[in-house]
């Protein structure tokens, strides 16, 4: 099991990599010629931006958590990341699939 401080970094560094990941889409989504196109991506990044945020959030709760706490706060997190993650594979097949 891996320890406090080492999964904080994880997640941190995770959350950085879908920031850009969410940049990424938002300028193919601005590229989109059709209106409605771009309004569904726009509505797909609004989203994992919601998601984003949800993690961040928690991740802060975590940090200023104490020890006892931990193991349910990471529970919840590690929920969020495999949400995060499995939205993220849906949203880029789709950017993928309408270009």
């Amino acid at each position: 099991m891996e320890n406090r401080e080492d999964y904080q970094g994880k997640m941190e560094a995770q959350l950085s990599e879908w920031g850009k990941e969410i940049d990424k889409l938002k300028t193919k989504a601005d590229k989109a010629k059709k209106a409605d196109t771009r309004q569904g991506y726009d509505d797909e990044i609004e989203a994992l931006r919601a998601k984003q945020a949800s993690m961040q959030a928690k991740l802060q709760e975590l940090k200023t958590s104490n020890g006892g706490a931990w193991g349910d706060l990471k529970e919840g997190l590690d929920h969020s990341w495999n949400e995060m993650k499995d939205s993220f594979k849906k949203a880029a097949a789709r950017f993928k699939q309408a270009r």
